[in-house]
């Protein structure tokens, strides 16, 4: 679990995160959600350690990052896992070369373990027999796939995801979706996804946080955000003229489209 204690950050003066508290939960897909500047993405780099707030609390299970030094972050980090908006695969490198990177950089363990765990995490996310592939001879779907699967490898307590469906077409969403979401029951893990993407927001939306202009608006999941009474977070998740239709048609039958 990470619970986040009246975050402040600011840039030149400019206060982009005011006083935020939340919580992330085990075993759940936890997202982070509001428009273009919101501050989402500052939360999330400052979630990781990539910003240091001003001021409040960042605890990984009571840990707090606000207090740790370089060594004690980096040993945190080890049990992080990443999964990023372009996937950043080594393009020299092939499929299995990706997935066994960070076992190779941040293990003991030996060349055979290290082609066992990476082969194993690439089964999982359904991508047997494409371990000798390059990035550039799969589909954008597919590289994300390796891509979580490299984000597993070292078994993390934490998952954080940057829009994992940004170029993708909506059937392969959904399918990246339900992978996080498999994994992350799975598996137990703590894991943040912030996206723009709304079949997300009201397809695996197990804890939801907007931002609204560096404050948080709204906490719910997809069931309750039918029915918000908070007219930002409404504009934002219902903006179209589909989506108002589902929100108009779960109102009105009390059922769920999934």
């Amino acid at each position: 679990m990470i619970e986040i204690k009246d975050l402040c950050k600011s840039f030149d003066g400019r206060t982009v995160l005011h006083g935020i508290s939340a919580t992330f939960y085990d075993g759940k897909t936890n997202l982070i959600i509001g428009q273009s500047g919101s501050g989402k993405t500052v939360l999330m780099k400052s979630l990781v350690g990539l910003l240091r707030p001003e001021s409040g609390q960042i605890l990984f299970d009571g840990r707090d990052t606000m207090s740790m030094d370089a060594t004690r972050m980096k040993e945190l980090r080890k049990e992080m896992g990443m999964l990023f908006q372009g996937s950043a695969l080594f393009d020299s490198e092939t499929v299995l070369g990706n997935v066994m990177f960070p076992l190779v950089m941040f293990t003991k363990m030996g060349q055979g373990e290290i082609r066992d765990r990476a082969l194993f995490c690439l089964e999982r996310v359904n991508l047997k027999g494409a371990e000798n592939k390059y990035p550039s001879e799969i589909s954008g779907g597919m590289q994300k796939r390796v891509a979580i699967a490299r984000a597993i490898a070292l078994n993390p307590k934490y998952l954080f995801c940057d829009e994992p469906n940004s170029g993708l077409d909506p059937k392969t969403s959904i399918l990246i979706d339900e992978l996080l979401s498999d994994i992350t029951h799975e598996y137990g893990m703590t894991t943040v996804i912030n996206t723009h993407d709304m079949n997300s927001v009201l397809g695996i939306g197990e804890n939801i946080i907007f931002i609204n202009k560096g404050h948080r608006e709204w906490v719910g999941d997809m069931t309750q955000i039918y029915n918000t009474a908070n007219e930002a977070l409404d504009d934002f998740v219902f903006a179209t003229r589909l989506f108002q239709k589902v929100k108009d048609y779960v109102v009105e039958t009390g059922n769920i489209i999934k």
